[in-house]
């Protein structure tokens, strides 16, 4: 047994000592076709923006509008897919700005809510009718 650990320790010794080592990879060739990440991630980002936009443009209510302004559904659809990254990452976040409806009716009744509680609670002094 002492003969046969003898020489496999070295053997195991080397063996760990290769398979820790870097692998260096080959450079590609000249002619192939390599895109950054930042290329790959802008990619991803720009068709993103664009399934946003389709989403949103296939709801009824959207499409019940675009045929009362006299709007062809499908030749919408045929100038989103035509829109670059740029145009589709501004189109994007130009509808996600826009209000939905009642957001601000919603926001100023919640901030009414929370100052009635803390004006309840003592801890403001706002509301004169609390006390």
């Amino acid at each position: 047994m002492k003969k046969f650990c003898r020489y496999l320790s070295p053997l195991l010794i080397a063996a760990l000592m290769l398979g820790s080592l870097p692998v260096v990879a080959a450079p590609a060739p000249a002619g192939s076709d390599l895109i950054t990440t930042q290329a790959a991630l802008n990619a991803e980002r720009g068709q993103a923006d664009r399934e946003r936009i389709q989403e949103i443009l296939t709801r009824t209510d959207v499409q019940e509008q675009l045929v009362a302004q006299g709007v062809d559904p499908a030749e919408v659809e045929a100038r989103v897919a035509a829109l670059s990254d740029a145009e589709a990452a501004q189109m994007a976040e130009q509808l996600e700005q826009l209000p939905a409806g009642a957001s601000a009716v919603g926001a100023l009744f919640a901030v009414f809510v929370i100052l009635l509680v803390t004006d309840i609670l003592g801890l403001t002094n706002v509301f004169p009718f609390t006390r």
